[in-house]
């Protein structure tokens, strides 16, 4: 469903400030692959993430998601066949708009527009019902604007609104990080409700190493641009923070004694 071949992007090519940010990444993964994706700052995490929506071009190499090289596209060509949901709630939202509006305008993603009703009777019953499934009351909330909710509200809506319309690949950038830790723990249950649901392809950044171990059935490892593990089947589900940890140092030469220390 999604490949990157010999994906290399560096920021300020020439200058003091240059930064390889990916060299060389190759990474293939299955339909309804959920992989995890771990490093400290600077590993090229979210650069991954962005150079596979499209957010800024790539140096070297290809992508191809469903078979279709998407390479030379931009990201908004791209947003028909990717869901993504940043680590700010504020930005996958119009915060103006009534939450059933919100939706609308996801769920007719990449199809023509036309004069009509904003909301169809037939959405309103649709959409109702997908709110009811996240267990937030929210289904009774329709007619408020986006605004008003909580971060944590806000961000399983942007959830549902990326995923409402099944993607090809869904792409949650450290989506938590913003909540506090209960909230951050029932967004996490409801995307992974949404990704097994859906038999959806996703990647999944986060600091949480526990929670990187926990969800998903693969798990990589990011350092200085480039992919140092890649955890999956079996040996994945039998991982442990403590063998994560040591699987770094062997491959790095570098010990660290806990998650917080790496990946800050």
């Amino acid at each position: 469903m999604l490949r990157l071949e010999n994906v290399s992007k560096t920021f300020l090519p020439g200058t003091v400030n240059e930064k390889k940010a990916l060299t060389g990444i190759d990474l293939h993964l299955k339909e309804g692959e959920f992989v995890t994706v771990i490093g400290g700052n600077g590993a090229g995490k979210s650069t991954l993430l962005n150079a596979v929506a499209g957010t800024w071009p790539i140096d070297e190499g290809r992508i191809l998601i469903d078979g279709r090289d998407v390479t030379a596209l931009p990201d908004f060509r791209r947003a028909e066949v990717i869901g993504r949901v940043f680590q700010d709630p504020s930005m996958g939202t119009s915060p103006d708009m009534q939450l059933e509006e919100n939706l609308a305008l996801a769920y007719r993603r990449g199809k023509k527009r036309g004069l009509g009703w904003g909301v169809t009777k037939e959405e309103r019953a649709f959409f109702h019902d997908q709110l009811r499934s996240l267990g937030l009351g929210l289904e009774d909330r329709m007619k408020s604007s986006v605004g008003v909710l909580s971060g944590g509200q806000r961000q399983a809506v942007t959830l549902l609104m990326a995923t409402i319309r099944a993607p090809k690949i869904l792409l949650l950038d450290e989506h938590t990080a913003a909540l506090d830790p209960a909230t951050a723990e029932k967004v996490l249950s409801i995307s992974d409700d949404l990704v097994r649901k859906n038999n959806l392809t996703c990647l999944m950044i986060t600091h949480n190493m526990s929670d990187a171990i926990r969800l998903g059935n693969r798990i990589i490892m990011m350092n200085d641009g480039k992919i140092i593990l890649d955890i999956a089947g079996e040996e994945k589900k039998a991982l442990t923070k403590e063998q994560l940890l040591a699987k770094f140092a062997e491959v790095t030469g570098v010990q660290e004694e806990t998650d917080e220390v790496l990946l800050s």
